[in-house]
């Protein structure tokens, strides 16, 4: 889909008459991510993903803005090409932040949001060990960088890494990472979700793996600082549920879109 700032990848699976879903993928992903999820959830929605500039199948330019409300509108004004005009919104991670720009940006067209492992604030953010940090003066990193870079992202015994998401980070500029990295610490140094969420009266979803590596789980009870809120935590769960058991991750998000959408 091109737009203004560069091409986005979009993709769409289900019924296209059933009410919008989207999903947003966090930093150094890919709508690949949902893979798993999508199958589970294209039942009763149609289902639309995005790859946000800088990320996946979509353009990396090193002179756009990647700051999360400009991904925000980037994201509106895919769902309008695609004559969207109402959607509840799915956010995992860092994309979490960005649904939420979007619902400050465009109130009409989110109805509401859920938010799966998306820390609330700076204060809930687990540094990595330094094994797991990247060079930039070594990129493209070696594959067993990456998969240190990535393990945190994932806590179920034995789980494998997919290739595919790997693929995504190599794809990345070491540019387009680091910017996309410091654009979600910026928007939550200037206020935090739950704040930000209180004022929109949208129905809010927290989902959260509760071994999380990456963002403290027990940070999620933050967000009952919002009206209304809705907090669930999955047992036994890393940063990534949606790719370590799609089951449990789909069951709150159905029945939560069923209520909302």
């Amino acid at each position: 889909m091109p737009l203004d700032d560069g091409a986005l990848h979009v993709s769409q699976d289900g019924p296209r008459d059933a009410p919008a879903l989207l999903l947003v993928h966090g930093s150094a992903s890919s709508s690949r991510s949902w893979n798993p999820m999508v199958p589970l959830l294209t039942g009763a929605h149609r289902v639309i993903r995005i790859d946000l500039l800088g990320h996946g199948r979509s353009a990396k330019p090193a002179d756009r803005s990647y700051a999360i409300p400009d991904q925000a509108r980037r994201a509106g004004a895919a769902l309008d090409r695609l004559g969207v005009e109402r959607a509840v919104v799915v956010g995992h991670s860092s994309g979490g932040t960005v649904v939420t720009a979007l619902a400050e940006e465009r109130p009409d067209l989110v109805t509401a949001l859920a938010l799966v492992n998306t820390g609330p604030g700076l204060s809930a953010f687990i540094a990595p060990p330094e094994s797991a940090a990247i060079d930039p003066s070594q990129w493209p990193p070696t594959d067993e960088q990456l998969r240190l870079f990535a393990s945190t992202a994932f806590s179920r015994a034995g789980y494998r890494i997919p290739e595919e998401l790997l693929d995504d980070v190599r794809a990345m500029t070491h540019h387009t990472l680091t910017a996309t990295m410091l654009a979600t610490r910026s928007y939550l140094e200037q206020r935090a979700l739950p704040s930000r969420l209180s004022v929109l009266g949208k129905p809010l979803l927290v989902v959260f793996g509760e071994d999380d590596r990456r963002w403290r789980s027990s940070s999620a009870a933050e967000y009952r600082a919002v009206p209304g809120a809705q907090v669930e935590l999955l047992p036994g769960l890393g940063h990534s549920p949606l790719l370590e058991d799609p089951p449990r991750t789909a069951a709150p998000l159905l029945a939560f879109a069923a209520m909302h959408e």
